[in-house]
C-alpha cells in the first residue's frame, strides 16, 4: 500500500500558484495541460484551494479549502463547480484513478 492519501496536483488561488506532484512527470503532456488548466479555471473563478488527491484504494477526490476570512470565496459555487468538472471530465478521472492504481498500487489491469 502506498500512502494514506497523494496529491496529484493542485492550484492555489491566493498565491496563483499550480502545482504538479513531480511522482506524476510519466504522463502524457496533454493530460497534464488538461489538468493545469481545470484546477487553475477552477481557483479563477471560485477561489480558494484546489487540490486532487488519490486515496489509499485509489480513488480521486477533489478537496477545496478557502481562507478564514475569505469571503470572496463561492462555497456554493464550489460544490456546483466540482460536480460539473467530474461530469464534463469524467473519462480523464477514471484513466487518471486506473493509472494510479496499476503503476503507484501494482494492481493487475
Amino acid at each position: 500500500m502506498y500512502q494514506e492519501t497523494i496529491t496529484l496536483c493542485g492550484s492555489n488561488g491566493y498565491e496563483k500558484k499550480y502545482y504538479l506532484n513531480e511522482d506524476f512527470e510519466s504522463l502524457p503532456q496533454q493530460i497534464k495541460d488538461e489538468l493545469k488548466i481545470a484546477c487553475v479555471l477552477y481557483t479563477e473563478e471560485i477561489g480558494g484551494i484546489l487540490t486532487l488527491e488519490f486515496d489509499e484504494d485509489g480513488k480521486l477526490s477533489f478537496k477545496t479549502t478557502a481562507g478564514e476570512n475569505d469571503y470572496f470565496y463561492d462555497e456554493i459555487g464550489s460544490a456546483l463547480k466540482i460536480k460539473e468538472m467530474q461530469r464534463d471530465r469524467a473519462d480523464l478521472w477514471q484513466s487518471l484513478e486506473l493509472f494510479f492504481r496499476v503503476f503507484f498500487l501494482g494492481e493487475e489491469v
